[in-house]
């Protein structure tokens, strides 16, 4: 699968939608609205930004008319200094929770319109996840590290750092 930018004519949107999940008041866990934080502050052209503690079905909306979506959330564990790569629409027991994760919406939006817009999914490896705390010295590093890799190739094939297939 690929994840290159590609122009839109359908809706008038922008062709990628990048998505940034997490609590900006838990230290590591804002590591995805910083993210966004920062795109916003490029003015990339063909994106869009929208940040959110977690994921919800309404989500599914967003999606369409888009070329490609990318979902990014810090990581308890895992790869430093993140993980990027394809998500596929996928059910799973999120549905029975307030929250989706990034292939439960991309599974809630091909039932209701058919295939989804491929996906990535940039996790960011976080280390400290307390109230009130914020970003490590550690997940600031990985967050410049990701930052690199997403406006560079904005795709998931090139991205430096650890790549899941």
């Amino acid at each position: 699968m690929s994840c290159s930018l590609k122009p839109n004519d359908k809706m008038n949107l922008p062709p990628t939608l990048i998505i940034g999940i997490g609590n900006p008041s838990r230290g590591d866990d804002a590591l995805g609205p910083r993210c966004i934080e920062r795109l916003e502050a490029m003015a990339l052209p063909g994106v869009e930004l929208l940040t959110d503690f977690q994921l919800q079905v309404e989500y599914a909306l967003d999606l369409q008319g888009r070329e490609q979506v990318i979902f990014i959330d810090a990581a308890a564990s895992g790869p430093e200094p993140f993980l990027y790569g394809p998500v596929a629409a996928m059910e799973d027991v999120s549905y029975s929770s307030h929250a989706l994760s990034p292939g439960a919406l991309l599974h809630a939006y091909q039932k209701l319109y058919g295939e989804p817009p491929p996906a990535c999914v940039m996790a960011i490896r976080g280390y400290g996840f307390e109230l009130g705390e914020g970003l490590t010295e550690q997940a600031a590093g990985n967050l410049e590290a990701a930052l690199a890799a997403l406006t560079e190739t904005m795709g998931c094939g090139s991205a430096s750092g650890r790549q899941s297939s």
